[in-house]
């Protein structure tokens, strides 16, 4: 049997047991507990090093490790001294225990388990809490990672000394997994969905804000556990004041209560009539040999959507397609008008696309299309669909950073392990969106979602106000807003500080935003409520806004390098230790110094796998054969091919068609989909046809439909 990673001299698994999370969601943030159980069975004394993901934007807040009936609680220290710590204690002989962010991608964190003696137990526990991202349906969206796929390092870009091993088993884990998770919110809960079996939803209250539900028996942790929260009325503006912790002195960050604001403005119809008509569109492709276990399946995946895409382009916009592995190259040497030419050429090169150009090296392209020079009135809009696979994702992090103004990002992490770090952080510093697709899951309506963004006005400028007390200020915690889309929910955090807070007190925040193109300042009165504190005294919000703070100051470390970075390093450390809060600077370490004799023999180095990624075979998309008829224009033309799609034979759609219209008209007025419907709705209506009524009522009376003309937009 050819096995994968590192095993015993009896090739039995290394020593992870079990795992065991509890999920606790508070509206739409979430406290993550994790039980890692560990056993040596060899008769060695072993260091176990798991290396494992969590979401690029958690808060690691918690690690302790029980063995036998000593339990240790770990402490945040700057990182170096933490390892030293460490070595230290294995070196007397002491057990000890060492949680680390990557140096190269905040999304990986490995845990050291040293120096554990032949048949000793240790339970590992850590914590994190983490924002819930909103999808495409308006459900809240947390993933538990069980791939981690190895990043890809250029040849030539040096590693660290604690550069991390992945190892990976070709399917099963040697470990189980037990997985629950308890919703909370003001808003009833409508639903829970997940990629894996669940058991029944159970509400907890007659109101149905409190529900619980619990991974189905029999689960294998062979995929990511995906949950999906669904809210009534998800899309309203709220805000959540956390007090500060008794025990913290005031003007701390835990000592004063943190606002977070979770905001979801309607833009005025003024801005939302004037879609882009307009766009330089580049789409960027991973075809790396990372992606080999799924490429082969999700190729299809990537030319199905970008048929979506092209079809629903604006007329007028101008477009190009990148691919890349260990080297890049596009369909045209820039980016060309779109038309019914350029449209069908550039969808020819995509069929004939295989999963053979080597790395995943996406700093190259990406410098390739941030040189090419912006086209006059045409705003960049980037869509970047990869795995995520790389070992350098805050140098690409800081590329798209650079080059913020010039365009808006938009990401897609593809197949399971996809970096959250990387997918995550090239729409926000990118200004855009970012999205997840998994196994089978449909790729269209969520890469449609974002196009649908990518076409909203782009925004020049935001501005936050606070109307607060007298004698009560806000510190902002979190990076300044830079984009904002119509139907996405932006969080912002602040510090209150001043005088003592009472529930009668009401605080009022207003946002004021300007597109380009409509220069008058549009207003939005966003929240205007009570200081009701959350009776929760978990610190979630605060070690949210923390993390938030923290990521910011690590962003202008680098962005800023020399005198400054040790300045900033030494902000990081301070704020890091003192909210508890994990940072690249610092590493939690815990060493059981009564551990009793030293331990003897050679310690024995073991890497705990974890899964390979088995995603399953797509599916066709039963729309793409209609989707591939309609022309850049917007018109289908009736001919045998439209109306096989539409289950009618030539002779059943010609007979229904009014007289008086044409040919093109009426095949056109046969189909409705999202913003291939806007464009097919545009042509008609450019064409001043007649009888568009009647077309309508002959298209529901050919198809067994109901469709109103209102709702096509003629």
């Amino acid at each position: 049997m050819n096995y994968c990673g590192l095993l015993t001299a009896q090739k039995n698994p290394v020593p992870l047991q079990s795992v065991e999370v509890e999920l606790q969601v508070k509206d739409h943030v979430a406290t993550v507990i994790s039980t890692l159980n560990y056993q040596n069975k060899e008769d060695k004394p072993v260091e176990a090093v798991f290396v494992f993901p969590l979401p690029g934007d958690a808060a690691v807040c918690h690690f302790s490790a029980k063995i036998g009936q000593t339990h240790i609680v770990a402490e945040l220290k700057e990182k170096q001294q933490a390892r030293e710590e460490y070595d230290d204690a294995l070196s007397s002989g002491q057990q000890a225990f060492l949680l680390e962010e990557s140096e190269q991608s905040p999304d990986i964190f490995s845990l050291s388990v040293g120096s554990l003696p032949p048949g000793e137990s240790a339970s590992i526990r850590l914590e994190y809490v983490i924002e819930l991202a909103v999808e495409a349906d308006e459900g809240l969206r947390f993933c538990l990672p069980a791939v981690l796929n190895p990043r890809y390092q250029p040849q030539g870009m040096e590693t660290t000394t604690r550069s991390l091993r992945l190892p990976r088993l070709p399917s099963e884990v040697p470990y189980s997994l037990s997985f629950s998770a308890r919703v909370s919110s003001p808003r009833p809960v409508s639903k829970v969905e997940s990629s894996c079996s669940l058991e029944p939803l159970q509400f907890l209250n007659s109101d149905h804000t409190e529900a619980a539900v619990k991974l189905a028996a029999g689960h294998k942790f062979d995929r990511d556990v995906e949950l999906l929260i669904y809210y009534k009325d998800a899309h309203q503006p709220s805000a959540v004041v956390e007090a500060g912790q008794d025990s913290a002195e005031p003007g701390t960050l835990l000592g004063d209560p943190v606002v977070m604001l979770s905001l979801y403005p309607e833009f005025p119809e003024s801005v939302m009539s004037s879609r882009a008509s307009c766009g330089e569109f580049v789409f960027l492709l991973d075809r790396s040999q990372s992606m080999d276990l799924v490429l082969h399946q999700l190729l299809s995946f990537f030319q199905d959507t970008l048929l979506f895409l092209l079809k629903s382009l604006p007329m007028g916009c101008y477009f190009n397609i990148y691919s890349f592995g260990s080297r890049y190259e596009s369909i045209f040497p820039m980016s060309v008008e779109y038309s019914e030419k350029s449209m069908e050429e550039a969808l020819k090169k995509v069929e004939m696309m295989e999963d053979d150009l080597g790395g995943t090296e996406i700093l190259q392209p990406l410098k390739h299309i941030y040189s090419q020079p912006c086209i006059l009135n045409q705003p960049r809009q980037l869509f970047v669909f990869t795995d995520g696979e790389v070992g350098y994702t805050k140098e690409v992090l800081d590329l798209v950073r650079k080059n913020a103004a010039s365009h808006r990002c938009f990401s897609f992490g593809i197949g399971e392990g996809a970096s959250s770090a990387l997918i995550n952080g090239l729409a926000q510093e990118g200004r855009g969106q970012a999205q997840f697709i998994t196994g089978s899951e449909r790729m269209q309506a969520k890469v449609m979602q974002s196009l649908k963004f990518a076409l909203q006005p782009v925004v020049k400028d935001i501005s936050v106000t606070w109307d607060l007390p007298e004698g009560v200020s806000a510190t902002v915690l979190s990076p300044p807003i830079t984009t904002i889309f119509q139907g996405q929910r932006s969080l912002l955090y602040a510090q209150v500080c001043g005088k003592v807070l009472v529930r009668s007190h009401i605080f009022c925040v207003k946002l004021y935003v300007v597109w380009f193109r409509h220069e008058q300042k549009t207003t939005f009165s966003l929240i205007s409520v009570p200081f009701s504190f959350s009776s929760v005294q978990r610190l979630t919000v605060h070690r949210l806004a923390a993390r938030s703070r923290i990521r910011s100051l690590e962003f202008e470390e680098r962005e800023n390098r020399g005198k400054s970075d040790e300045d900033v390093k030494k902000k990081v450390v301070e704020l890091s230790v003192q909210s508890g809060v994990s940072s690249g600077h610092t590493a939690f370490i815990a060493v059981n110094k009564d551990s009793g004799d030293a331990v003897q023999g050679p310690l024995v180095r073991r890497d705990v796998p974890t899964p390979a990624s088995e995603p399953e075979p797509p599916r066709r998309d039963p729309l793409l054969q209609l989707v591939s008829l309609q022309k850049a224009s917007g018109c289908w033309m009736l001919d045998a091919a439209l109306a096989s799609v539409l289950g009618k034979n030539n002779k059943e759609v010609e007979e229904s068609k009014p007289a008086e219209v044409s040919s093109e008209v009426w095949a056109t007025i046969l189909d409705e989909w999202e913003l291939l419907a806007v464009k097919a709705a545009s042509w008609v209506q450019a064409q001043n046809a007649p009888c568009v009524k009647e077309c309508v009522d002959a298209a529901n009376a050919l198809l067994g439909c109901r469709v109103q003309k209102e709702a096509l937009g003629l």
